[in-house]
């Protein structure tokens, strides 16, 4: 134990309720004890910090809330399944493994369920895994105000398509039945649940129990369940693990309630934090202190006291657990994990430059990317699932039991042409035969569809443009609605030739009424136009990728995307995006040769990309955008044979994880075992 004999006469407190509600400063004075010093200078050190353990072999956790194989809510969730899988697939030969830390999810919020019943969980996403209670443990977090609680949580393992996962069973923060309280917008591992949790709280609670396992398995060896070389912290959910790691075990040294040589092995263990989206951070202002004293108990002010960021030139970011006044939860894996990768390579340029990208991190991103311990990484995906493919299609066909979509490649394009026909098809039988609606697409809301059967015949000359992202303001629904009004005017003398546009998936339903409006707006500009704008709220997987075998183009203006997997998704069936110049979009779209991206983007008023000249003539985001849709409208008007080869060229691009010419896999090894790329 700690040799510190005046701590032990120290009384440990609480941070005050509601102190960040009140005006308070934090003087940082030099400490004179060994470890607060350790821990006033551990931001600093993490952010200026090159070194990387010497690791032989890689056995690493993904710590997640969300999988592809059991939650999913967006991208992030694919990242935290298909990594793993495709990692262990090319390297576990070599005694190399990640395995998954997640939630064991439990209830129905109306649209994903999850169970444990008779030791088989069934997750939120239609796959079932036998699973093991190998461990339980006890994890301290407040129950109310001030009073700390001692919650059971269970270690459930099981393995999936090479992985091994480890469930974290509680059913007081992992429930997912939702409160009557809970906000509409959110839905899945989000919802407040009955027991008044909700996601930002959940995911801290989540970030102390895999601390707790971490000390648990160090204090006493575990057969069952090995400690990592290597944790990665997958986004904000697991943001508040280097504070844990770093941070606690150094007050507990000082508190003398662990041993130094216990608090160095887990100190030790680095952390990679994976940034999928800067604007999502899991901010409380209202529970600060709670989750603070959650988190650090009655070590809490002890720890807040010198917790100090690096010096960097924003004001509300002079501490590593709060931003201003707010508790946030990315914020001490920005400051404390030892690598931070995002999603892209241009998308890590975009935070470390544009303060409208990183927020109020965009200083400490930039400090960390001059010192080699901020890298950006292209998502991968699995391309056999994504590609047009039989049994895919196949169970499409099954589903929608009439139809008959069909398998093509890059040289059999004609193909595409029928399943654009038999997506027509599919679009008018939804909208004349309500029962056949409600028994393949029950959930989904279908503003005023119409039945255009007799363009099938037409489809060659008629482009199909669809756009199924989610409905949030990031992916610039609002961008395309503008575009497509736009040259609905310019469309009047030819009405003949205006696109087809499919619009819609899961998301604000302020924004749908937008896409409403669009349709309504159409009508006025001839009826024939709002008749071929199909507006849809919800989201169906067979329908939005039989949207997708149809398509010509895929819209994506995003007002920023971090990497973007639906561009990715489009591509390899053929359908061209068209995209704005952000993020992951530039590094995965070659404009004009596998889709078409604007030729300049603004962020805050400002040119982001593109040269002065074109940024003078387009002015902003909105033209920009109109001029790509309609590059692209033209090439497949006026060079059919162009757009084909552009097809062909998306179809072959290969993002996959394993490709071994450029498979980020590869990258992550490279990171795991040097700490660089």
């Amino acid at each position: 134990m700690s040799t510190n004999s005046k701590a032990h006469e120290k009384r440990f407190n609480f941070l005050p309720f509601d102190f960040n509600k009140h005006k308070f400063t934090l003087p940082y004075g030099i400490p004179q004890d060994v470890w607060l010093n350790q821990l006033q200078n551990m931001a600093k050190k993490q952010c200026l910090n090159e070194n990387w353990p010497h690791i032989d072999h890689i056995n690493a956790w993904m710590i997640t809330a969300e999988t592809a194989t059991f939650m999913k809510w967006g991208g992030l969730g694919m990242v935290a399944s298909e990594l793993p899988e495709n990692f262990n697939e090319v390297f576990q030969s070599g005694g190399h493994k990640v395995s998954i830390v997640c939630p064991m999810y439990v209830g129905n919020t109306g649209k994903k369920s999850a169970e444990l019943k008779n030791s088989i969980y069934s997750g939120a996403e239609g796959k079932s895994v036998p699973v093991k209670k190998i461990k339980t443990f006890q994890v301290n977090f407040l129950k109310g105000k001030d009073k700390l609680h001692a919650f059971n949580v269970e270690v459930y393992t099981g393995d999936l398509h090479g992985v091994t996962y480890y469930f974290l069973h509680n059913d007081y923060f992992f429930d997912i039945n939702p409160s009557p309280k809970n906000p509409s917008g959110q839905g899945g591992c989000y919802v407040l649940n009955e027991n008044g949790i909700d996601e930002v709280e959940r995911f801290a609670f989540f970030s102390k129990c895999v601390y707790t396992l971490l000390e648990s398995i160090v204090i006493l060896p575990d057969k069952n369940i090995t400690l990592p070389n290597i944790l990665i912290a997958n986004d904000w959910h697991s943001g508040a693990l280097s504070g844990l790691t770093k941070y606690l075990t150094l007050a507990k040294v000082y508190a003398g309630r662990l041993n130094t040589t216990i608090a160095e092995q887990i100190k030790n263990i680095p952390v990679v934090y994976i940034v999928h989206h800067m604007g999502y951070q899991g901010w409380d202002y209202q529970n600060t202190s709670r989750i603070l004293n959650s988190l650090y108990e009655d070590l809490a002010t002890v720890v807040f006291k010198h917790a100090k960021a690096v010096k960097n030139s924003n004001p509300r970011t002079g501490h590593t657990l709060i931003v201003s006044d707010t508790y946030n939860q990315a914020s001490s894996n920005i400051h404390l994990a030892d690598r931070i990768i995002t999603v892209s390579k241009n998308y890590m340029e975009e935070v470390s430059k544009e303060k409208s990208f990183g927020f109020d991190f965009r200083d400490v991103l930039k400090i960390r990317k001059n010192y080699r311990n901020f890298f950006g990484i292209v998502n991968g995906y699995e391309k056999k699932l994504i590609s047009p493919n039989a049994e895919k299609i196949a169970e499409i066909n099954r589903y929608f039991k009439d139809t008959n979509f069909m398998v093509y490649d890059g040289d059999h394009l004609n193909v595409k042409l029928q399943n654009k026909q038999e997506c027509i098809k599919l679009l008018s039988r939804l909208a004349k035969d309500e029962a056949y609606k409600e028994q393949v697409v029950p959930l989904i809301d279908l503003y005023k569809f119409d039945d255009i059967a007799a363009l099938a015949t037409d489809a060659e000359r008629i482009p199909f443009i669809c756009m199924t992202s989610r409905i949030v303001e990031q992916k610039g629904y609002d961008v395309a609605i503008n575009a497509i009004l736009k040259i609905s005017y310019k469309y009047q003398n030819s009405p003949e030739n205006f696109p087809i546009f499919v619009l819609g998936g899961a998301g604000n339903k302020d924004l749908y009424s937008d896409l409403m409006t669009l349709k309504d707006n159409a009508k006025q500009i001839c009826r024939d136009f709002a008749k071929r704008i199909f507006v849809f709220h919800g989201y169906k997987d067979e329908f939005a990728y039989a949207v997708q075998l149809a398509a010509d183009f895929y819209m994506m203006p995003s007002y920023f995307e971090p990497c973007g997997l639906t561009q990715m998704e489009a591509m390899a069936k053929g359908s061209l995006p068209i995209a704005t110049s952000t993020g992951g979009l530039v590094d995965t779209i070659a404009n004009n040769v596998d889709g078409f991206r604007t030729e300049a983007f603004f962020a805050g008023g400002e040119r982001v990309y593109g040269t002065n000249l074109m940024a003078q003539h387009l002015k902003n985001n909105l033209n920009a955008y109109e001029d790509a849709l309609e590059r692209a409208l033209r090439c497949f008007y006026a060079a059919p044979r162009e757009l084909r080869k552009m097809q062909q060229q998306a179809m072959a691009d290969d993002f996959s994880w394993s490709n071994p010419n450029s498979g980020s896999v590869y990258k992550y090894f490279k990171l795991f075992m040097t700490g660089t790329i």
